[in-house]
């Protein structure tokens, strides 16, 4: 068949296309991390190219290959310090590979029993390493923290209301509130949308000085909404958030949910990957009273694109949530202890989420990811030290790589992040964003990156000491 190549020709390409991302991944620091932005250009690239009749095999890999390297911001980047886009380890890559050929379909357990149960066991190691109890848990694999969180919403609806799974919203006479910190990521407001309660059902609750959710008001923004027609839905903690890498108060905000009976919910899609550490794992102390987390393994577990997982202590809230039966699904299932996927998540057919952290693990073992963690962590402080001793001002409190700092004589000019940023994207040496801090534009450095050491730091403060000098003559 055409679309199968012939057994020569596969095997010339897995050896060309091999040898160029291998050339990548091997140097991917002599790229410049930010492309030169040409609109124009860019859609030029793509427009041009014979979509009818296609292009030879190999001039299709060079072409897609070349633009990929020459008009992306190289995230995979030792240098690169921006959002959670870290270095994909080797085995996550090898796994969506070994994926790919064999394509298998999760959505019914007995035709892929052994991916299916390679998930459930993940879940449930994951569940354990969040404290879970081992008999009370259950969890499935996601898209990405989008989903996940979307998961947490859909459990929470179908927890509270016992009708929400055959009525839907027609089955709530008053209208549910997500209450979350004003720092939460903004896919809360998107479950919100997408399950049907609008942006309004989501009340943002302010931050104290450290950056954490103020449980005061959260008090008080739910004895307003119980006094009028709203009824208190769920409460999201955030471990790690996307600006400063702050973790809320997980205990108290459990205190809070208990007392007035509402989901609680902690999206731990970045933070998450502290509980790996002995050294870090105290930081989520709370988690493992939560109603349902969201963790992203494509995040500090290093893995490709997109890998997060909804774990919940309910077990029977997604089977209740998402169950469903059909004529044309396969019904190997009934007679056995298994649960077919399609009726415990979102997705209906999928790929094998799972085996790039599976085959990570089995590379490297969770002793090798917490080493990484660590590494990580390591680094961050390091870099606040350097920070501080070449006159900037760190102005976030968090144990997690996420570093955000200014310089102290120009926190006030709005100019000032702004124009450096820009000088370092056209230098291309570095990544690094910005993100307010109590009103100031902070410059936000976060260790994405395991192959990140102190000469990249040291590259870095150069270029923003260089910088400054620059600014401020």
């Amino acid at each position: 068949m055409k679309f199968d190549l012939d057994q020569n020709t596969r095997k010339e390409i897995l050896i060309a296309v091999t040898e160029k991302l291998e050339d990548y991944y091997a140097n991917t620091k002599a790229c410049k991390i930010t492309p030169t932005i040409d609109v124009a250009n860019i859609k030029n690239l793509v427009s041009q190219v014979d979509l009818i009749n296609g292009m030879d095999n190999f001039e299709a890999i060079d072409y897609v290959t070349k633009n990929l390297k020459e008009n992306s911001v190289h995230t995979p980047h030792p240098s690169y310090f921006g959002l959670y886009n870290p270095r994909s380890n080797y085995a996550g890559i090898i796994a969506d590979l070994i994926t790919a050929y064999f394509n298998p379909q999760l959505a019914a357990w007995s035709h892929a029993p052994f991916a299916v149960e390679v998930e459930a066991h993940l879940i449930a190691e994951l569940a354990s390493k969040f404290g879970y109890s081992t008999n009370k848990f259950d969890g499935v694999f996601a898209t990405g923290g989008n989903e996940a969180n979307q998961t947490a919403v859909l459990c929470a609806l179908n927890n509270q209301y016992p009708n929400f799974n055959r009525d839907g919203i027609f089955s709530v006479s008053k209208k549910p509130i997500i209450y979350c910190s004003e720092e939460a990521h903004h896919s809360v407001h998107k479950a919100a949308k997408t399950a049907g309660l609008g942006y309004n059902s989501v009340i943002p609750i302010p931050v104290g000085n450290d950056q954490k959710l103020d449980t005061t008001i959260l008090k008080e923004k739910i004895e307003v909404s119980t006094q009028s027609n709203h009824a208190p839905l769920m409460i999201i903690g955030t471990a790690g958030t996307t600006g400063a890498g702050i973790i809320d108060d997980l205990v108290e905000i459990n205190n809070i949910a208990k007392e007035y009976n509402i989901w609680f919910h902690v999206d731990a899609a970045y933070g998450g990957a502290a509980a790996l550490s002995e050294k870090l794992r105290n930081q989520l102390k709370g988690i493992e009273l939560s109603n349902s987390i969201t963790f992203d393994a494509h995040k500090w577990m290093s893995v490709p694109m997109g890998a997060s997982v909804f774990i919940t202590s309910h077990p029977n809230i997604l089977a209740k949530t998402f169950s469903i039966s059909t004529e044309y699904m396969p019904k190997d299932a009934d007679k056995l202890e298994v649960v077919d996927p399609y009726c415990h998540s979102i997705q209906w057919s999928r790929r094998f989420i799972g085996l790039k952290l599976f085959l990570s693990l089995l590379f490297y073992g969770w002793k090798g990811y917490e080493e990484t963690i660590n590494h990580q962590a390591d680094m961050a402080d390091l870099l606040r030290n350097k920070l501080t001793n070449n006159g900037w001002v760190v102005l976030n409190k968090s144990n997690l790589p996420v570093v955000c700092f200014t310089d102290e004589k120009n926190k006030n000019d709005q100019n000032f992040t702004t124009q450096i940023l820009e000088n370092i994207y056209e230098n291309g040496n570095s990544w690094l964003s910005v993100y307010p801090i109590n009103n100031i534009n902070c410059f936000r450095a976060c260790i994405t990156n395991y192959n990140t050491t102190e000469s990249e730091l040291d590259e870095l403060i150069e270029e923003l000491n260089i910088e400054r000098d620059k600014y401020t003559k």
